[in-house]
C-alpha cells in the first residue's frame, strides 16, 4: 500500500491498515474515527442521528432493538394495528421512497 495521508486521521487510519488485516477490525476503527454516518442513505461519515448510543459499546442494545422490530413485523407486518398507527405514520414521513409495508404505500 503506497499513501501519504496529510492530516492525522488519515495517518491514525494507516496505522490501523498496518496492524491488522481483519476488516471487523479495520470497520470498528473507522467507525471510532468517522462517526456512524447515516444509517439510510448516502451520506458515510461525520452525522451522528443517534447521539444517546454508542454503536460500539451499546450493540447488545441495538441487537436487542432490532430483535423487537422483527418481532413486531412478524406479528404486524403492514404496521395496520391501531397501536401501530403513529409508527407506520411516522416511518412513511421520514422513509417514503425507501419502504413499502406489505404491498402498501
Amino acid at each position: 500500500m503506497i499513501a501519504d495521508p496529510k492530516t492525522e486521521e488519515g495517518r491514525a487510519r494507516l496505522r490501523v491498515l498496518e496492524s491488522t488485516n481483519d476488516g471487523f477490525k479495520v470497520a470498528e476503527e473507522d467507525l471510532k474515527l468517522r462517526g456512524p454516518g447515516e444509517f439510510l442513505g448516502t451520506r458515510q461519515s461525520g452525522l451522528d442521528l443517534l447521539p444517546f448510543i454508542d454503536l460500539l459499546t451499546d450493540s447488545s442494545i441495538l441487537l436487542a432493538a432490532r430483535e423487537e422490530a422483527f418481532a413486531l413485523l412478524q406479528r404486524d407486518p403492514g404496521l395496520t394495528a391501531p397501536d401501530h398507527e403513529r409508527l407506520r405514520g411516522e416511518l412513511t414521513r421520514r422513509y417514503r421512497s425507501m419502504i413499502e409495508f406489505n404491498g402498501t404505500n
